[in-house]
């Protein structure tokens, strides 16, 4: 049977090198972006109030001629501002609350886009209009067409091209293998459900150390003054290098993963609701960008991934299905009905692959006492083994 192909849209991000009077000159577009989309939401907003109506795209695309940008990047700011617009009309048609765009500073302006022009990229050359050819860092090739470029500044004073391409894909064939559940925690990052742990890299309490000594510095400082923008800019620049060293962490692990197994299963979070609930902790874990490293690089290594209901996942026996009720603070697993005793956590991870591969959508133990399939003894012996 012959592979099929189909197309798909890949981002590749490089770092850029221009020269002080080509950021400057880039730094001046983002002023003059920042005015545009301030102008067009001006004069939504007072159309809006005499005639309420909003002004037309062919009205922003006039107005965008003599803004100094682009005309890709003129274009592209009053795009985003009329779907804006068109947004909150849909909100008001079925009664929900939301307001008008809010105006931007120039803080809150970091990027020009190209949707479909005025770029090209050579070896180390990336040549966009009007600032000339920047020196880029391509550090691995563009695979397929070129589609779009943005030009983005990061708070470390640091600017990036941001890439995507087209290109034809062959599906890879499923990899036969071993199957695991994995429980994401804070205390280990990961308990996998065959025994196995990853434990959260030493050298990242370094810069996190780091980061916390240029908060405090920075909080010291005058408002408004030279210094508090000098440490303000430290502190940029050592959180780019906590978040630069976490993401290379958990791309190295996702491979060691997907390379070795199969199939992952894994809870389908609500990440941001857990982390309003129990603090910064759960999102400078970084499961969701774990997850999502994951999710897309399993596509082509032949891995599955399956995401299952996490309700009661760490409270259910892997054993027998009973409903265990801990609190957070407890680590240890121990099943008054089968006398099962293991660590939460794998516990947890032995439940998410069970649901994965048996096809459940979650257990209802808690509720009506019904017992749930379990993985075989012979895997929780083995995973008890290995955690010695």
């Amino acid at each position: 049977m012959s592979n099929r192909s189909h197309t798909r849209i890949k981002s590749y991000k490089f770092r850029l090198y221009p020269t002080k009077a080509q950021a400057k000159e880039m730094q001046t577009h983002l002023w003059l972006s920042k005015n545009l989309w301030n102008n067009g939401l001006e004069l939504a907003k007072q159309l809006y109030a005499d005639y309420q109506k909003f002004p037309t795209r062919s009205t922003y695309q006039e107005i965008s001629k003599n803004s100094g940008l682009h005309s890709q990047v003129a274009q592209d700011v009053f795009i985003r501002l009329y779907l804006a617009l068109k947004a909150k009309i849909r909100r008001k048609k079925t009664g929900l609350k939301g307001g008008f765009p809010r105006f931007k500073s120039i803080d809150r302006v970091k990027s020009l886009h190209y949707p479909q022009s005025g770029f090209s990229l050579k070896e180390r050359k990336l040549k966009v209009n009007p600032f000339g050819e920047i020196n880029v860092k391509k550090h691995r090739e563009v695979e397929g067409t070129i589609k779009t470029l943005t030009l983005k500044k990061e708070s470390s004073d640091k600017w990036f091209a941001i890439l995507t391409a087209e290109t034809e894909t062959v599906h890879t064939p499923k990899k036969e293998g071993e199957k695991v559940g994995i429980d994401l925690g804070l205390m280990t990052f990961a308990s996998i459900s065959n025994g196995e742990q990853i434990k959260k890299p030493k050298h990242m309490r370094i810069y996190e150390d780091r980061l916390a000594d240029a908060q405090r510095d920075l909080s010291k400082k005058k408002l408004r003054s030279r210094n508090r923008r000098k440490a303000k800019l430290k502190v940029a620049r050592v959180y780019a290098k906590v978040a630069d060293t976490r993401k290379d962490w958990l791309h190295k692990s996702a491979n060691n993963l997907i390379s070795r197994y199969s199939m992952i299963a894994l809870e389908d979070l609500n990440v941001q609701g857990i982390a309003d609930e129990h603090g910064k902790g759960v999102s400078d874990a970084g499961w969701s960008i774990f997850t999502n490293i994951i999710s897309y690089k399993a596509e082509s290594a032949g891995c599955e991934v399956v995401f299952v209901n996490p309700k009661n996942t760490s409270k259910d026996c892997s054993r027998c299905g009973i409903c265990v009720p801990k609190e957070l603070w407890e680590r240890q697993h121990n099943c008054p009905s089968c006398g099962l005793s293991i660590d939460r956590d794998l516990n947890a991870a032995i439940n998410i692959l069970t649901r994965a591969t048996v096809g459940m959508t979650g257990s209802n133990a808690c509720e009506d006492g019904t017992i749930v399939p379990s993985m075989k003894q012979e895997a929780i012996t083995s995973a008890q083994a290995k955690l010695g």
